[in-house]
């Protein structure tokens, strides 16, 4: 008995000793900071630091109440559970970590002010025109962040798929170039960190979600950026993505739970992987469950559950482990991390990458939350089918049939993409060349808000429109034409103003090449014009020049759409208001033709002359219409 008594004795001194002994440390609390007068009273902190979770938490301020701390299976993870209340004012106040009623460690936390009519923000929309830009391969403006020296990976221009170089330095400097253009928004491929050792120029293997990459810049950096932007009219939409981080993101070490990844592999150690193109094509994967990015399976209603989540709980690749989103704490802390960025950088979009992937319930709720506080902004999702049945499934504000309500106010029209293309590119009939533009728009009554869509020739994941068309400026005119003229909010990826080339399937890295100026000793600048050749300087004011006038035609970023069945290689769609009204009119053939006014009496009913936006001439549309093989009339009516 006494020796049971002893071991009991030594036991719990041991145990009392390892408490004491245990020296809890205070590495990150997420979010960094927050504001007072927010939507949502309720804010969860992601605290981490060794052995934190033996901590007691306390507060005193006032309007802030502790509702709950919450360990999951790490000890090292605690999430505080605040209500912040209307009263609550801005300033700063303590978060004490106890042991024994001793403070061991504290966190400044600060309640910031909001900027006036924050929450009022008005998002992208039919008035405006994106540019679209891949940070790394734009312009370097700042060569001191080309290498950082605590980062894996540094510049290396002589590999396609590594860092170039370019950084949000490079888009202030350009930034009139942009606004010269005619663009009106910005969005800006990921610049949150991404501290990979390869590859990690694009952005979408996250390190850590409330930072900007270091060769880009800092928050501050961004911030003011975003800032200037706002300042000279032009929105910012950031890039986020819900479904994955990066191998490396610092929590891969240490999960807050053990579900915070889906199919986390057994006894891989992500830090040891070669994350290179060549060793990745190498390496055995049968430890990872990879996605089958078979997509459908969202809206099949006769899907096998072992199909569905394979795709949608499977790893994009195995450098990008896969967000659990159903786990509470994982969603909330997306959630609040979007809706930081929103407040701290003047955001007046967010795209959401590869969105079918994440927990479609979580990106519901998502979006719920983001407009309930800025019920003008504006998200679109990104959704890589060229079906309109099962892009629509993820937009707007009605139930689909299986009584999902996705609460998506815009989704990339990627159907209208590969009508673009394939649309300009082969033989015409009954269902192929300009039928299925027509086909594809016909489709509309698919979505809650189509004029909402955004539309695009091409961008960072797809080949340059130009190489599509076979380097055919006549046929690209009429492409960029229809983007810019038809139904939703027209995109162009950087450089397409300047015919850059490269085809998705030659690699990544070709078809986002660095844009011509962007780097000390380029010999052509397309910032200028120097060393462009004439067709360059055509496509240039090309876009220009529709970019311009259609700012100020509210029959294009205000109006309806009629259209009317291709005959014969022509396709004739009008624009309108109750009190403007556009024709645009496309002749995809070789040689010219004279266009009957009766066939399209529906809209040229009433007007005698029409203003050619491109040509600057009076035209009359009570005779034929004469137009010029494979090219593009835009005519105001009046």
């Amino acid at each position: 008995m006494k020796r049971k008594t002893i071991l009991c004795l030594l036991l719990s001194f041991f145990v009392s000793f390892n408490l004491i002994a245990a020296k809890p440390k205070l590495d990150r609390v997420e979010p960094m900071f927050w504001w007072a007068g927010m939507h949502n009273p309720h804010l969860q902190l992601m605290v981490h630091g060794q052995d934190i979770a033996l901590t007691q938490v306390s507060i005193n301020y006032p309007g802030v109440e502790v509702k709950g701390v919450t360990q999951l299976d790490s000890k090292n993870y605690i999430f505080i559970d605040l209500n912040i209340s209307k009263d609550a004012k801005a300033g700063v106040f303590d978060i004490l970590f106890k042991q024994k009623n001793k403070v061991i460690a504290k966190y400044a936390y600060e309640l910031r002010s909001r900027e006036a009519g924050s929450a009022m923000r008005e998002g992208f929309n039919t008035k405006d025109a994106l540019y679209l830009i891949m940070p790394d391969r734009f312009a370097n403006g700042d060569t001191s962040n080309d290498n950082i020296k605590v980062m894996r990976e540094n510049l290396n221009r002589e590999n396609s798929l590594g860092r170039h170089g370019g950084d949000i330095a490079g888009i202030v400097k350009n930034l009139d170039y942009i606004i010269d253009q005619g663009y009106t928004a910005i969005w800006l491929n990921p610049v949150i960190e991404n501290d990979m050792p390869a590859n990690s120029y694009h952005g979408y293997a996250v390190t850590d979600f409330y930072q900007i990459d270091r060769h880009y810049g800092s928050n501050e950096d961004y911030r003011a950026f975003a800032k200037d932007a706002k300042d000279k009219n032009i929105k910012l939409i950031m890039d986020m993505i819900f479904n994955h981080c990066g191998a490396l993101h610092w929590w891969m070490k240490d999960l807050p739970s053990n579900d915070w990844i889906n199919n986390m592999p057994e006894g891989v150690d992500m830090g040891k992987i070669e994350y290179t193109d060549e060793a990745m094509n190498k390496m055995d994967k049968s430890a990872f469950t990879i996605t089958t990015h078979r997509k459908t399976v969202i809206q099949d209603p006769h899907v096998a559950k072992g199909d569905q989540d394979h795709m949608v709980d499977g790893w994009f690749v195995p450098s990008m482990p896969d967000l659990n989103q159903k786990n509470p704490y994982v969603a909330r802390y997306l959630i609040q991390n979007s809706i930081w960025w929103i407040e701290y950088a003047h955001l007046a979009g967010i795209r959401m990458d590869t969105y079918p992937y994440p927990d479609k319930n979580m990106m519901a709720q998502w979006n719920k939350e983001v407009l309930e506080a800025y019920p003008n902004f504006t998200i679109v999702g990104e959704e890589m089918f060229f079906d309109p049945s099962i892009v629509s499934y993820w937009e707007g504000n009605e139930a689909n049939k299986d009584g999902y309500i996705p609460y998506t106010p815009s989704m990339m029209d990627f159907p209208l993409q590969g009508a673009l293309c394939k649309g300009f590119t082969e033989e015409e009939g009954w269902e192929n060349g300009l039928m299925r533009i027509y086909l594809t728009l016909a489709k509309d009554f698919l979505y809650s808000n189509p004029y909402n869509l955004v539309t695009f020739p091409d961008n960072h994941d797809l080949s340059r429109y130009y190489s599509v068309l076979n380097k055919d400026l006549d046929l690209w005119k009429m492409g960029i034409a229809t983007v810019l003229t038809t139904r939703g909010i027209p995109q162009i990826f950087y450089g397409t103003e300047t015919l850059m080339e490269g085809f998705a399937h030659d690699g990544h890295g070709k078809m986002r090449a660095d844009f011509p100026g962007g780097w000390s000793g380029d010999k052509v600048n397309a910032f200028t014009g120097e060393g462009l050749n004439k067709d360059q300087k055509d496509a240039q004011k090309y876009i220009r020049t529709l970019l311009k006038w259609r700012k100020g035609s509210k029959a294009i970023t205000e109006g309806k759409l009629i259209h009317f069945i291709p005959e014969n290689g022509i396709y004739l769609y009008s624009r309108y208001t109750n009190s403007e009204r556009v024709v645009v009119i496309l002749n995809k053939n070789e040689e010219a033709k004279d266009v009957d006014p009766l066939r399209y009496e529906q809209v040229l009913k009433g007007f005698t002359k029409g203003h050619s936006v491109l040509d600057n001439k009076e035209v009359d549309v009570t005779t034929p219409i004469h137009i010029d093989g494979k090219s593009v009339i835009i005519l105001e009516l009046h």
